[in-house]
């Protein structure tokens, strides 16, 4: 108890000055998920943009809305299930957020009614199979059984046995070139790396796919809508059975949510920047975007 008050005196005297103040509350709750401490922000973060999702679910299912406190509560349990049942990789990045992501899909399809595990992405998958190394303890059942009745193959090689060996043709490089391959393959790496052209592929954000120029000469005050990071563009997070892009005519408003970006750390929120409706979407449901793409344009 002695230990617990001076941690509590620490908190409140120094930390408190330059942390957001619900943060300084100790909580057991912290010490069940598991997850570290650099995670909570991006988890909250996260947790605020699925708040509204959750909460249409829960209105369209008959429950009563969940506060943003509550659903912090459930959220720190479902990360302490999810956990041992993805086989406790380690809560590192990426892998803790791949816990974090799935207990944040968990919570949303439990509001709608559906089983947990309804929604789980690619990369999570991708640790789940053993593409990226061994996991530390066993996969639940309901996992395995997922995996299999959805045709996946558990992958019980090395990892690293995926990517190509490089050396040979960094070596005969070096030969061409009349350079040295240095003392050791390390080194001949770091050579062919500093030596090698350089192709830099980048998506052209300035040349989309779509004709600005007919959308700004149509509507000539229309505001453009930006992917804020590279990801998947999801207009809709399930709250419905079949998630959509929105049609002309959908209102926005400013500084709220229109739509989201999965990326691989977590979901960004994408916020217009003023009141209006959509004029143009130019962004399926699930289509890869780029960082500054943009995506539909609105009208006040």
């Amino acid at each position: 108890m002695q230990v617990r008050a001076l941690t509590q005196e620490f908190i409140d005297d120094f930390l408190g000055y330059w942390i957001n103040p619900a943060n300084s509350r100790m909580t057991s709750l912290l010490v069940g998920c598991g997850l570290p401490g650099g995670m909570m922000g991006s988890m909250m973060a996260d947790l605020k943009g699925f708040q509204t999702a959750i909460n249409d679910a829960e209105s369209k299912n008959g429950k009563p809305v969940s506060s943003l406190d509550s659903l912090m509560v459930q959220l720190f349990r479902e990360v302490e299930y999810v956990w041992p049942r993805l086989g406790y990789p380690p809560l590192v990045t990426p892998f803790s957020q791949y816990v974090k992501n799935t207990s944040l899909m968990n919570l949303l399809a439990m509001a709608q009614g559906k089983p947990r595990f309804s929604t789980i992405d690619k990369d999570t998958w991708g640790m789940i199979l053993g593409r990226m190394g061994r996991l530390p303890g066993e996969l639940a059942p309901e996992i395995v059984a997922l995996a299999k009745e959805k045709g996946f193959e558990f992958y019980e090689g090395n990892p690293q046995d995926m990517y190509p060996d490089e050396l040979p043709k960094f070596r005969e490089m070096m030969k061409q070139e009349g350079w040295d391959c240095g003392q050791d393959d390390e080194e001949l790496f770091e050579k062919a790396k500093a030596g090698a052209p350089v192709t830099v592929k980048r998506p052209v954000v300035e040349m989309p796919e779509f004709p600005v120029e007919e959308y700004t000469r149509k509507y000539p005050d229309a505001v453009p809508v930006q992917a804020p990071a590279a990801g998947k563009m999801l207009w809709e997070i399930d709250v419905e059975d079949a998630s959509a892009a929105p049609v002309a005519g959908t209102p926005v408003k400013a500084g709220k949510a229109c739509g989201y970006v999965q990326t691989r750390y977590g979901i960004e929120e994408m916020l217009p920047a003023a009141d209006g409706r959509f004029v143009a979407v130019l962004a399926a449901q699930g289509k890869d975007v780029v960082k500054g793409e943009i995506v539909a344009f609105i009208v006040k």
